[in-house]
């Protein structure tokens, strides 16, 4: 990257989000009894920093026409989701795949609603993120959980076992890739045995992608529908560029669907429900996923590696503590078994003392028990601030 691109200073620019209703800082002490005016808010999964310039003029230009009213013919926007995923991720597309969602949330509810009734069991691989098991029970479904291995420091897939957990009276399958709470980014065997899985079960398979744009370097993110064509009549694949543009608030995320008879049943559930994307979110997203933008995102995930080696080498310092290396997302995964507390000894030390509110690990379900989630998207100080509040915290562990 040219030394006079000021892009890369971007990431370092002091934002204070409190007080603007962000829910990461705002609800911080309601969530953790952390106050924003001298805690850290380290655990829903948005970034602090400015979005990307390309974006941020493409709301200028918008605010600069002054008149908000309906818009269709968001062919341009699928043209720039389509040639985002063929640059970025080798993977190629029609742009009639693409369907909008409010977010990927919402994308998650739509499936659930769309392939499954009330007692359907949904299967997932914990620990992962939080909201499929909180869908899945919100919409009267049963969560059939099938936990990760873990290997050294790394999780690995055990379908054996989890093909003995099933009923039979499962119908769907939550994937997540990269994987969230750990960050691990599955190879293309590993891909294929999931969506052999799920066609040997009769399930259908939703592949959460949304952080498949924060991959570290050496490191290859494939899609599944890349690795496991075969099985398309089975798959939806949800993406969004809210994660990695700090654009989550746009609710606006992607639910790319090859096969024309799943397409035409989650089309006439949106139908019905009268749902279309957001204008304002279209333009921005369209001016995202653009040259410019892949220049800014190259250029967050170098600042995003320096906060990873940082705080990696801080966790390393710390008897008792350890934190899964990361090949994907700014989330870190930190395992604080090694100390020889409880949970809540080790929750009152990071929330009481070090005054950091982080993600319970417990939350993501079985091998979460003694794990917290650090949100690592901000500025190099304040992951600089964390590791020296962590360090007092358990000092008397060093």
């Amino acid at each position: 990257m040219n030394q006079n691109n000021p892009i890369p200073e971007l990431f370092n620019d002091p934002i204070d989000r409190r007080g603007t209703h962000s829910s990461k800082w705002d609800k911080m002490e309601q969530l953790f009894d952390v106050s924003s005016d001298d805690g850290l808010a380290m655990w829903t999964a948005d970034s602090d920093f400015a979005t990307a310039p390309c974006v941020i003029q493409a709301v200028r230009d918008a605010a600069d026409l002054g008149v908000f009213g309906y818009s269709w013919d968001h062919q341009e926007y699928r043209e720039a989701v389509q040639w985002w995923m063929k640059t970025r991720h080798g993977w190629e597309i029609d742009t009639n795949w693409i369907l909008t969602s409010q977010g990927l949330g919402n994308a998650i509810a739509l499936c659930l609603d769309v392939w499954t009734e009330p007692g359907d069991g949904v299967v997932i691989f914990p620990p992962v993120y939080h909201e499929f098991s909180n869908k899945i029970e919100k919409t009267g479904r049963k969560v059939v959980e099938c936990p990760l291995k873990r290997e050294g420091d790394t999780y690995v897939l055990d379908l054996e076992e989890a093909q003995s957990r099933l009923s039979g009276d499962e119908k769907m399958l939550f994937w997540c890739s990269p994987q969230n709470p750990s960050g691990r980014v599955w190879t293309a065997p590993e891909l294929r045995a999931v969506a052999e899985f799920a066609h040997r079960n009769g399930l259908m398979l939703i592949a959460d992608e949304i952080h498949h744009d924060l991959v570290y370097a050496g490191i290859r993110f494939i899609p599944m529908d890349a690795a496991a064509p075969a099985f398309r009549d089975r798959l939806i694949t949800l993406t969004a560029a809210s994660k990695t543009f700090n654009i989550a608030g746009q609710r606006t995320g992607n639910i790319i669907i090859p096969d024309d008879g799943l397409r035409a049943a989650m089309m006439h559930r949106l139908n019905t429900l009268d749902y279309g994307p957001s204008a304002l979110g279209v333009q921005m997203i369209t001016a995202a996923y653009s040259p410019e933008g892949a220049e800014w995102v190259d250029a967050q995930i170098e600042h995003l590696n320096g906060n990873r080696q940082l705080f990696d080498a801080t966790i390393s310092e710390i008897p008792g503590l350890s934190s899964m290396p990361l090949q994907a997302t700014y989330l870190a995964w930190v395992d604080f078994s090694g100390t020889g507390m409880t949970y809540d000894e080790v929750d009152t030390r990071v929330r009481r003392n070090a005054r950091i509110a982080a993600s319970p690990g417990p939350g993501f379900g079985p091998g979460g028990e003694m794990h917290l989630r650090f949100n690592l998207a901000t500025q190099r100080a304040r992951v600089q601030d964390a590791c020296e509040r962590l360090r007092a915290a358990f000092a008397d562990l060093q």
